[in-house]
């Protein structure tokens, strides 16, 4: 299939490019807003959240608590995927994603307006409570968004470029991340009182304005071609999720696996580290720099990973990635363990910029390519929120309750790591090769196509 050919009808050449930078523009902003709502509330969980909304449990009882209430988020994930991706199945992708971002981020302006368990005295378990009930709302809209951006941006790009294009949104998890880091490390310098008194707020009601510049910049985009063609052939499915279900369990069970070592190794360092760091004796405000440095690594790796697996393939610079997490996993976490603050960062930094994110490049166009038109959202978002629960929410949870098991021993964690690695490693031998597949297909990609796309990147 040429280059032209996956333009809906009647859109040319200067119209497609437009619509091209728009969509990229859409779900970069969908992706910042969503990662820097979820980087915060994370920082947050690590650092202050068992303070304000669980005093009464201690110290290590509060840190697993608010990590309890960061896993609340990802459970609700899956539910929003199933709901919002068979809506993206059936009345298109643009809308979908409109309602998605302005749900996650209403959610995450109103945690900065809840009140604290000190404020409310005798009611003070009424806090904890709006604040699960807020996480749920927040799981809810990421549980499509990510997916609905991916699926966008896969179905939008040109084929022979899609690594590459499909990764661009996801700078957009970089700068939100980033962002979240940098305004969470400058509260950090203020004194306790003040952090903990009202400046905690603000970083969360910022999320209003961003709501408004994603809501705007989606409602003038077109739907992607690729929808636009299911329904000029009548072929859009009544019931995706029946049909996925039926025609697709390998292929979602094989994206769950390959998002355990990226998705799980994302929050564990993102989240769990910085905290194992303050426990080492390492003061908080460094926890933020080592995630806004992995971010700025991240600026760069992301696309140029999508870039690499345009030209060697998806599964071989997956795999790269994932062998990184392996080999890093145990050593980062002695080295973390030392309590110096520039090898933390270090440690942080390498892990998610060159291991996460080694594997975050090929999997924006992978996943998607992995299913077949009709129900290519449900698709990717089961695989994207099933995972996120068993790695990236239980991943904290976990990783603190094995700390408070072993007094704070590095190489359980350490192992927890390279167990979520190996999975991923392993599931990348088994995956269909994808790259330049035809995203118009109703059909998922099997490993019969394998011969095909090895043909496509010799030419």
């Amino acid at each position: 299939m040429s280059e032209t050919t996956a333009r809906p009808g009647g859109m040319s050449d200067r119209e497609y490019a437009d619509n091209l930078r728009r969509a990229t523009l859409a779900s970069s902003i969908g992706s910042a807003l969503e990662y820097y709502d979820f980087a915060l509330y994370g920082l947050a969980a690590a650092l202050i959240f068992g303070q304000l909304f669980f005093p009464a449990l201690g110290t290590n009882a509060g840190l697993i608590a608010s990590y309890a209430t960061l896993a609340v988020g990802f459970l609700a994930r899956p539910l929003g995927g199933l709901f919002f991706g068979v809506l993206g199945d059936k009345i298109g992708r643009k809308w979908v994603l409109m309602v998605t971002i302005a749900l996650m981020g209403g959610a995450s302006t109103l945690i900065g307006a809840l009140p604290t368990a000190a404020q409310l005295g005798d009611a003070g378990w009424v806090a904890p409570v709006l604040l699960i009930v807020l996480r749920l709302a927040q799981g809810l809209g990421a549980g499509a968004e990510q997916a609905g951006a991916t699926v966008l941006m896969a179905e939008y790009s040109p084929r022979k470029r899609r690594g590459f294009f499909s990764a661009l949104p996801f700078v957009g998890i970089m700068l939100g991340t980033l962002l979240a880091s940098v305004v969470f490390w400058l509260i950090t310098l203020a004194p306790e009182e003040l952090l903990l008194g009202w400046l905690w707020r603000v970083p969360f009601l910022v999320s209003f304005l961003l709501i408004i510049v994603a809501v705007y910049i989606r409602s003038r985009l077109r739907e992607t071609p690729a929808y636009i063609e299911l329904e000029k052939s009548e072929q859009v499915a009544d019931h995706p999720m029946r049909e996925l279900f039926r025609s697709s369990g390998r292929n979602v069970a094989l994206g769950i696996g390959l998002r355990m070592a990226e998705n799980g190794g994302s929050y564990i360092y993102s989240n769990l580290a910085i905290s194992f760091m303050v426990l080492m004796g390492v003061e908080r405000s460094y926890g933020p720099i080592a995630v806004a440095a992995a971010s700025i690594l991240g600026l760069f790796t992301i696309p140029f990973t999508g870039a690499l697996s345009d030209r060697f393939g998806r599964r071989p610079v997956y795999r790269a990635g994932a062998l990184f997490l392996l080999v890093w996993s145990l050593p980062s976490w002695y080295l973390m363990s030392l309590g110096n603050p520039i090898l933390g960062i270090v440690c942080v930094a390498l892990a998610i910029g060159f291991g996460v994110n080694g594997m975050l490049g090929p999997q924006c166009a992978h996943l998607p390519e992995l299913f077949g038109a009709r129900h290519r959202y449900i698709g990717v978002a089961v695989s994207r929120e099933f995972s996120a629960i068993l790695a990236g929410g239980l991943g904290p949870f976990v990783g603190a309750w094995l700390l408070s098991i072993t007094n704070n021993a590095w190489w359980p964690v350490g192992l927890y790591v390279a167990v979520l690695s190996a999975i991923t490693f392993a599931c990348t031998f088994l995956t269909p090769e994808t790259v330049h597949r035809d995203v118009t297909k109703i059909e998922d990609a099997h490993h019969g196509e394998d011969r095909f796309a090895g043909l496509e990147l010799q030419r």
